[in-house]
């Protein structure tokens, strides 16, 4: 049972996550894990950032497809996910059950406190965090259109000065918040880097580094 609703589009989103699953050493004992996923907020980035990111090797269609995105890079939309575990909200707790009846308790449960990012797995018990990153991708799936959506409807997919102007007022924040504070430096080169910019930026970005 994924999230009933779909990634915030401007923010991150706690994803409160129930796995069950079953021992392998020991019959009628089921597992419950529970935890959080903060799934970070949705990067725009530009299909030549997208495809200096691809590895060589991947052969002559593949090629064809990454120049074919850099041909119509102005209608091509791609949003980078990710996610983090927040470890201090993790627990899990050890039953004597059939893992189909602690599953179906474990949703009515979930169900009653109305949570529209809760989500409850079942999966194996080893290695278990593989079943958090097929949850993650399930996310993803059911949230791109209407992040595209809302990003769209805000107009951070228009062009400006050759990018998408919601990527552009994410390096202009970060230029100023960088100013402000040392320590956001090495964030915004990261950020200039991911996104295959730093040539671009990197006088002003030098400059910064000048006035510390």
């Amino acid at each position: 049972m994924p999230p009933k609703r779909h990634l915030e589009t401007f923010g991150n989103t706690i994803i409160n996550y129930y796995l069950i699953s079953e021992l392998m050493d020991a019959v009628g004992k089921v597992r419950v894990r529970e935890g959080r996923m903060q799934a970070l907020r949705p990067q725009i980035i530009t299909p030549s950032a997208y495809s200096s990111t691809m590895l060589e090797g991947f052969g002559e269609q593949a090629q064809q497809y990454l120049e074919w995105l850099k041909e119509h890079e102005d209608s091509v939309r791609i949003l980078r996910y990710g996610y983090t575990l927040k470890q201090e909200a993790f627990s899990e707790q050890v039953l004597t059950d059939t893992p189909e009846a602690v599953l179906e308790r474990v949703a009515r449960e979930a169900a009653t406190k109305n949570d529209p990012f809760a989500a409850v797995v079942k999966g194996v018990d080893d290695p278990w965090d593989v079943c958090l990153v097929r949850l993650f991708w399930t996310v993803i799936q059911n949230s791109a259109q209407a992040n595209i959506r809302e990003l769209h409807e805000r107009r951070l997919f228009e062009l400006q000065d050759g990018l998408p102007s919601g990527l552009r007022d994410e390096i202009e924040k970060g230029f100023q918040a960088a100013s402000k504070d040392a320590s956001l430096i090495k964030p915004l080169g990261k950020l200039l880097h991911d996104h295959g910019l730093f040539e671009r930026f990197q006088d002003r970005f030098f400059e910064l580094i000048q006035k510390r």
